[in-house]
C-alpha cells in the first residue's frame, strides 16, 4: 500500500525545517540552563539529598559563583584541590565548604581531575546498550507495531505488580506515566516513592526498581520488555541521564510540548531537549515526540498540517543532536471524530502520510481519547479501527487504547482486555497494509496530498517568520507563547567564554551537522 505523493514536496519539507532549526541551533550553542548542569553534576556521580531533601545536585549549581563557566570547572578544581570525589565535593558543599575558584586552577588539571569520572558515565551508559542489545538478541519481540500499555497508580510498588500482569497480557512496552505536574518542578525526586496524584513520580530508584521487575518478567517470557518514562519539563536533560544509567529504553521527548503544553519557556526547552537528545543518541534510547497533542486541543482534521510539519522539525532537531532516524518516534494520534463520514479514510491518509515521509522512524501511535464517552462497547469498537489502522500502515509503537479511557483510570482487566483486542486485529490483518492498493486519485490519497501540501506551505511561514515568533503567533496547536516567558526562563544561562561541559565535548563527534 503506498501514496502517490510529491517526493520533492517531502524534500523541501526537510529543507524548511533545516531552516527552522538552523537559528535555533545557534541559540543553544551559545546557552546552557540549570537543569544541563545538574545533569553534568549527575553524571559525574553526584546524587542523594541534603537534610531538607534538596538534591545536591541542585545545591552543586545554585553555589555556582560563575554560573557561565558551566559546573564541571567548579567541580574539575574542587576536586583537583582537595583530591575528594564529586560525591564527597559535594556533601563539603553541604557542609559549609565552598567550590573551589576554577580561575585560581589550571585548565589542564581540571581536565585531568574529571577525565576517569567522565569517563566512567561513559562507560556505563554504553555498558547499558549493550545490555539492552543483548537482550533484545536472546529474547527478541514480536514484530511491531508493539503493544505499549500505560500504569500510573502514585506507588512505584503497585506499578511494578501491574506492569509485570501487563507484560503477561501480551505488553511489549511499559511507559510509568508521571504523576501530576512533576514536569514543572526544577528538581528531580530522590529515591522510591508510593505517593503520587495521577501518577508516579520520575526518579533514578524507581527506574531501577522498574526495569529489575520488567528484566525479571522478560526472562520469563522469552521477550524482552521495554520500559518508558518522560524526559520532559523543567529536568529533560536531567531525566534522560537518569534514563541512560538505568537502561530506559524510550522516553517522551518532544522540541516544543513542555512549550506549548505547560508553559516552560522556548529558550530553556530548546537548550535542554537538545542536551538530553545528545544523551539519548549515546544511550540508545528511542525518543517520543509529542505531535498527538495538537489534535487533543484543536480539530484532528484541520490540525494534520501542524502534525506533520512538527514531525519534520522534531527530526531536524534530533538529527542535530546526532540521533539516528531509527531512534527518532514521531508521534501521530487517531483522534479525528468517529461521527465524521469517511474519517477512517482520513485517519489511514495521515497514518500512511507519515510511514512514507519518515520510513525509517519507529512512529509512535496514539489511542483515540478526545472523543471517547462512557459507551465501552463504542469505545472498544473505535480502538479496534485505530488498531487496524495502526497494522495496516506499519507504525511501530502502539499505544493501546482502553475502552475505560473516559470513565476511571484503567484496571488490569481493562488492560487486559485492550491488549486482547489489538492482538486479535494485528494478528488476523497482519499482512492487509501489504494486500492492498489505493485508488489513484481517491479520497486517501487526495488527503494525504492535501496535508503534505499545506505542512509544506506552514513550515515555509515558520522559516520565514522563525520558530520562535512562529509560536508566539499560535501557529502550533491554537496556543501562544513569548520567547521571554513561561516556567523556567531564569534557569537559562549565557555561556562565557571558558565555559566547558566536557560530556557535550564527548558527545559533540556523534552529532549531526
Amino acid at each position: 500500500m503506498q501514496l502517490r505523493i510529491d517526493l520533492e514536496a517531502v524534500a523541501q519539507a526537510r529543507r524548511f525545517a533545516t531552516a527552522i532549526v538552523d537559528p535555533i541551533a545557534e541559540f543553544i550553542a551559545g546557552h546552557s540552563t540549570v537543569a544541563v548542569e545538574r545533569s553534568v553534576a549527575r553524571l559525574l556521580g553526584i546524587d542523594g539529598v541534603d537534610a531538607d531533601g534538596i538534591p545536591l545536585p541542585n545545591r552543586v549549581v545554585d553555589a555556582l559563583a560563575d554560573p557561565a563557566g558551566g559546573v564541571a570547572r567548579a567541580l574539575g578544581a574542587s576536586i583537583a584541590e582537595t583530591g575528594r570525589t564529586p560525591q564527597q565535593v559535594a556533601t563539603a558543599l553541604v557542609a559549609g565548604t565552598p567550590l573551589s575558584d576554577p580561575a585560581h586552577t589550571p585548565v589542564a588539571a581540571i581536565a585531568g581531575a574529571l577525565a576517569p569520572h567522565v569517563t566512567r558515565a561513559l562507560e556505563t551508559i554504553d555498558a547499558r546498550r549493550a545490555e539492552r542489545a543483548t537482550f533484545l538478541r536472546e529474547l527478541p519481540q514480536a514484530p511491531p507495531p508493539l503493544l505499549y500499555v500505560i500504569v500510573a497508580s502514585g506507588n512505584i510498588y503497585e506499578d511494578r505488580t501491574a506492569a509485570v500482569a501487563a507484560a503477561q497480557a501480551g505488553a511489549q512496552i511499559i511507559a510509568v506515566i508521571r504523576s501530576t505536574a512533576q514536569s514543572l518542578l526544577d528538581y528531580v525526586p530522590h529515591g522510591a516513592t508510593t505517593e503520587g496524584f495521577g501518577g508516579t513520580y520520575a526518579t533514578q530508584e524507581n527506574f531501577r526498581l522498574m526495569r529489575a521487575a520488567l528484566d525479571e518478567v522478560s526472562a520469563q517470557l522469552g521477550r524482552y520488555v521495554m520500559l518508558t518514562n518522560y524526559a520532559s519539563g523543567l529536568c529533560m536533560p536531567e531525566i534522560a541521564a537518569l534514563a541512560a544509567l538505568e537502561r530506559l529504553d524510550m522516553l517522551l521527548n518532544d522540541s516544543m510540548y513542555g512549550i506549548l503544553f505547560r508553559d516552560i519557556n522556548m529558550k530553556r526547552t530548546f537548550v535542554d531537549q537538545h542536551f538530553s537528545r545528545l544523551i539519548n543518541a549515546r544511550a540508545g534510547i528511542i525518543i517520543n515526540t509529542g505531535e498527538d497533542n495538537y489534535l487533543t486541543t484543536a480539530d484532528a482534521v484541520e490540525q494534520a498540517p501542524a502534525v506533520l510539519a512538527s514531525q519534520f522539525i522534531n527530526e531536524a532537531f534530533a538529527h542535530r543532536a546526532g540521533m539516528p532516524d531509527a531512534l527518532i518516534g514521531l508521534g501521530d494520534a487517531y483522534e479525528i471524530d468517529p461521527d465524521l463520514e469517511d474519517g477512517f479514510l482520513l485517519q489511514v491518509a495521515q497514518a500512511q502520510l507519515a510511514r512514507q515521509c519518515f520510513p525509517a522512524a519507529p512512529l509512535k501511535y496514539m489511542p483515540p481519547t478526545k472523543h471517547m464517552t462512557g459507551d465501552i462497547f463504542r469505545g472498544h469498537l473505535i480502538d479496534a479501527m485505530f488498531n487496524l489502522t495502526s497494522v495496516m500502515t506499519h507504525q511501530t509503537i502502539h499505544l493501546c487504547g482502553m475502552l475505560t479511557e473516559a470513565i476511571h483510570t484503567p484496571f488490569l482487566g481493562d488492560r487486559a482486555l485492550a491488549l486482547a483486542n489489538a492482538r486479535y486485529v494485528m494478528g488476523t490483518a497482519r499482512h492487509f497494509g501489504d494486500e492492498i492498493e489505493l485508488r489513484p486519485g481517491g479520497k486517501i490519497e487526495l488527503r494525504a496530498r492535501a496535508v503534505l501540501s499545506a505542512a509544506v506551505d506552514l513550515l515555509a511561514g515558520v522559516a520565514g517568520r522563525g520558530l520562535m515568533e512562529s509560536i508566539a503567533a499560535k501557529v502550533f496547536a491554537d496556543v501562544s507563547r513569548s520567547p521571554d516567558g513561561g516556567r523556567g526562563f531564569d534557569g537559562v544561562i549565557a555561556k562565557s567564554a571558558h565555559y566547558w561541559n566536557p560530556f557535550e565535548d564527548a558527545l559533540r563527534p556523534l552529532t549531526a551537522a
